[in-house]
């Protein structure tokens, strides 16, 4: 059974149009899969299986009567429970939202429905997408498939385990600050956060505007480019989305990244970097010096102020987007016990949301202020910008950017949510393409102790080529540990 469940989506898709195993035969397997591991990993909130057969049997009903199918023909999807799904519970795993129903599709749904894909669940993530471990979930923490002792990364984590431990194909998570690298890196598979703009975000329950991009999580990159295809394109009810034009990241599959010139940013690799992660990260940058690229270490010193100018202004966006949470127009609501408005609105939201993102709302709200507004926000705006300029001037001399995806391998679980500092800093290697907009890539490159170690590429905005050609030339060059599933 899981022999099949492996197959990337590509093979599969090749597999369902010839009629070698049908679409229903595929989900079932799937819900089979479910059925076996989920309780053990809990990657997923609300499964729809009855959905998901009757698009499997309407895909095979059109491949056996010679109709053309979508590119995504059958694929099992799971999604992330921040994007909207029409007559779908969406949760973004929080008591808030508990029972919010969507009377429409994301724009990304719609695509993934248009190309004929199976969404098969909406999966387990931190709340409101709060966090770095999915274990900020009103439902619970999901476990990471390679050590269940551990997390699978955050906050798109449900994705990514999901996806690992062979219950889906393909899975869309959201990357405000790494919430797809990260968990990606973690459970050993590749993310792509697009240019901010490519993918429209209609439909996806905002936590930062400025910041947060729908993103794929797939087990190899031509899953990523595939998926990314699908989704990517201009959207009039998205006013952040860019008309880029389409062009296909498929055919930038090609083994060849001679020529290419990567810098390798030393702060990187700085305070707090494991060094067995290091290790890894350099034996890949090495082997892509094999195959004809070059690099060359360099300083960006406005890095280093990186992580806490992220932070200031995802808060700020998540003070301003969370206030509509009040429980009085919708969300979750306690009894009215005839509280004045003050106090009902106090009461709900102190009910309806978790310790997280009171946190973030609150240290938001702080540098929001008057009297702290241009110490705080201001500022970090004003290190954002010179974090772009810094690196626009390196693209003018580098095709890519590499460094960890994580600096530290997959935690345990409860290990970091005592002291909340220690949890945001591992952020650190993420943030920057989120604060520039730039795409950038977590790849496999390796293990240590057994856990997975991902390699991250940045590239200049709309040159998700780049980023696809030496993930995917490292992919198919680098020979990859052994890595066990644990369940």
């Amino acid at each position: 059974m899981s022999d099949l469940l492996e197959l990337p989506a590509s093979r599969l898709i090749s597999k369902i149009r010839a009629q070698e195993v049908s679409a229903e035969e595929y989900i079932s397997k799937c819900y089979e899969r479910i059925e076996k591991v989920e309780k053990r990993i809990h990657a997923f909130i609300t499964l729809t299986e009855k959905m998901a057969l009757e698009k499997a049997r309407e895909v095979d009903a059109k491949i056996r009567s010679n109709r053309s199918v979508g590119s995504l023909a059958g694929i099992a999807v799971a999604v992330k429970d921040n994007i909207c799904t029409l007559g779908v519970r969406t949760t973004c795993a929080s008591k808030m939202l508990e029972s919010f129903t969507p009377p429409y599709d994301a724009t990304v749904v719609e695509r993934l429905k248009s190309q004929d894909a199976v969404i098969i669940g909406k999966t387990n993530m931190d709340e409101f997408a709060m966090g770095s471990s999915t274990e900020h979930s009103r439902f619970g923490p999901t476990r990471n498939p390679y050590d269940l002792s551990r997390v699978p990364g955050g906050s798109s984590g449900g994705s990514a385990a999901a996806v690992a431990s062979l219950e889906a194909t393909l899975a869309l998570g959201s990357d405000t600050g790494g919430s797809v690298r990260c968990p990606a890196s973690f459970c050993n598979l590749v993310g792509l956060k697009p240019t901010y703009g490519l993918v429209s975000r209609y439909g996806l329950i905002a936590y930062a505007n400025s910041l947060e991009q729908i993103s794929p999580i797939t087990k190899c990159v031509a899953d990523a480019a595939l998926l990314t295809d699908v989704i990517a394109g201009h959207d009039n009810r998205d006013s952040t989305s860019i008309d880029a034009g389409r062009s296909s990241l498929s055919r930038h599959l090609v083994e060849n990244v001679a020529g290419m010139r990567i810098g390798v940013p030393q702060e990187f690799f700085g305070r707090g970097t494991d060094r067995d992660v290091s290790k890894v990260v350099w034996k890949a940058i090495t082997k892509l010096e094999e195959l004809g690229a070059s690099h060359t270490e360099i300083k960006l010193e406005c890095l280093d102020y990186a992580l806490a100018s992220y932070y200031i202004i995802a808060t700020s966006e998540a003070s301003s987007n969370l206030a509509r949470y009040d429980g009085l127009r919708y969300g979750f609501r306690l009894e009215d016990d005839g509280y004045d408005w003050s106090t009902a609105f106090s009461r709900n939201r102190r009910s309806g949301f978790g310790a997280e993102v009171k946190r973030r709302i609150m240290l938001g709200t702080f540098a929001l202020s008057a009297g702290y507004y241009d110490e705080y926000y201001l500022k970090a705006q004003r290190v954002r910008t010179l974090i772009r300029q810094e690196l626009e001037k390196a693209f003018k001399s580098f095709e890519l950017l590499a460094a960890p995806t994580m600096p530290i391998l997959p935690f345990r679980l409860k290990e970091k949510l005592r002291d909340p500092l220690e949890m945001y800093m591992c952020d650190v290697d993420t943030v920057v393409a989120n604060l520039a907009g730039i795409p950038a890539i977590s790849v496999p490159c390796g293990s240590s102790r057994g856990l997975p170690v991902g390699i991250q590429f940045m590239a200049p905005v709309f040159r998700e080529d780049l980023l696809i050609r030496a993930a995917y030339t490292l992919e198919q060059n680098l020979v990859q540990t052994s890595l066990k599933l644990k369940i």
